[in-house]
């Protein structure tokens, strides 16, 4: 075990302690514990009902209680006397299965079983809008192409580099910020790292934003499509697998096609191969799908994928291999479980790797203006329920993320679609009121 809390409270000034979960909606639960009880919560965890956040428990299950890993610990750079740190959930002496970084890390010993070290880094991107949700904060973020606007980020100055500095401090090797393809809309880079480390960061990450924002007078969201006709804010996968020790490259080799080893080929074979079932992961809500299939926006381009192709360094297709030994899945959204979506990234190239799968042709061509040219290529899923049943009838993808949790995720995912397919809107009204 690293880090001693108590230790690390005595040492940093820290009073309280946030004990973190994430539950299978990609929600954030937490307990706040002074730090004169830290130590039997390192030991024993904090209790809390599963059944009253997103898992699949009764109100008749035991206490869950979320043992923190002290190792993930993060003292929150805007509140020094409080620091974040990430949990693993156990019930009744055993790990519950179904939670998104158990999942996670049973995957990561899977992978370090077959002597392969995942390391990832992602592309988080989220609007600053009003704190009523309805318009991006900024009145005069008008332009029709307002990709890196120097003048549409200086006015968002404040915010963004208190974050920036925040990652400075945090030393997590933030290397550039921009304004992105959508008015409001802002994109911050962090050095890629170990697969755990990569998905904390990015929960927190996501905390952080929303905090500074609201310190701000202002909303940060991660919503897929929170705006008709502007782009929609990804979270682009950057992706490498590295030797036992974490220092060599296996998926570099400068002799093959874009410098990707035929063990990073049989990885990204896996990805093609399971795309429309982990879109259920990487695309997990309703309003996903506004992003991956929506009509050309404002600025041109929508820069999310609908179709299941790979390429070189071209941004128009789902994977692009932009250099040697590594690749990006553009198809993760914002509204992607920071803890499944390195699982489930895990979980497709070991099965590719394992049965040497071929990721088919590749192309070159621009996807936006000559896709319907591709013949074979499966489309991605149309809506979340197109995604559920395709993850569904993946059953290697289930049996590798584990079967409690995919038993549990499907079960709450339906009934969300459930839910929004009862729910009565005014479009109905406008197009079937005079029939």
């Amino acid at each position: 075990m690293g880090n001693d809390l108590a230790a690390f409270a005595k040492k940093n000034g820290v009073k309280y302690f946030m004990i973190s979960y994430t539950d299978l909606f990609g929600g954030q639960r937490a307990k706040l514990v002074p730090a004169q009880a830290i130590s039997d919560m390192q030991k024993d965890g904090a209790g809390f009902a599963g059944f009253a956040t997103w898992l699949d428990l009764t109100p008749a299950h035991p206490d869950m209680l979320a043992v923190p890993d002290p190792d993930s610990v993060i003292q929150l750079p805007w509140k020094k006397e409080v620091a974040w740190v990430a949990a693993n959930c156990i019930m009744d002496d055993k790990e519950v299965d179904q939670t998104p970084r158990n999942t996670l890390r049973r995957l990561i010993a899977e992978a370090a079983g077959d002597g392969m070290h995942v390391k990832t880094g992602v592309e988080a991107e989220f609007f600053l809008i009003s704190p009523d949700g309805s318009v991006i904060s900024d009145q005069y973020d008008t332009a029709s192409k307002p990709c890196y606007d120097q003048q549409a980020v200086m006015r968002r100055y404040d915010v963004i580099a208190e974050i920036c500095d925040h990652m400075l401090e945090l030393g997590w090797g933030p290397y550039q910020n921009d304004h992105e393809d959508a008015n409001g809309q802002f994109e911050m880079n962090w050095a890629f790292d170990d697969v755990l480390a990569t998905a904390d960061k990015h929960s927190f990450f996501k905390f952080m934003v929303k905090s500074v924002a609201e310190k701000h007078g202002l909303r940060a969201t991660f919503m897929p499509k929170p705006f008709q006709g502007l782009t929609g804010n990804g979270c682009h996968a950057h992706i490498s697998v590295w030797d036992k020790a974490g220092k060599t490259n296996v998926f570099a080799d400068n002799s093959m096609e874009l410098g990707l080893s035929a063990k990073g080929k049989h990885f990204l074979g896996g990805i093609m191969k399971h795309a429309s079932a982990l879109a259920a992961i990487t695309n997990p809500t309703v309003n996903s799908y506004k992003r991956i299939n929506a009509p050309r926006t404002i600025s041109g381009a929508t820069w999310a994928p609908n179709t299941v192709t790979w390429t070189g360094n071209n941004r128009t297709h789902m994977v692009r291999v932009p250099g040697p030994g590594r690749f990006e899945l553009r198809l993760p959204d914002g509204a992607a479980n920071p803890y499944l979506l390195q699982a489930v990234i895990i979980a497709a190239g070991l099965d590719g790797i394992r049965s040497k799968a071929d990721p088919g042709k590749r192309y070159d061509i621009d996807m936006y203006q000559h896709g319907h040219t591709v013949k074979g290529a499966p489309k991605l899923p149309l809506n979340l329920l197109d995604a559920l049943r395709e993850f569904d009838k993946d059953k290697s993808l289930k049996a590798a993320l584990g079967e409690e949790f995919s038993s549990a995720y499907l079960k709450l995912k339906h009934q969300e679609w459930n839910s929004y397919a009862s729910h009565f809107t005014q479009w109905e009204r406008d197009h079937t009121l005079d029939i």
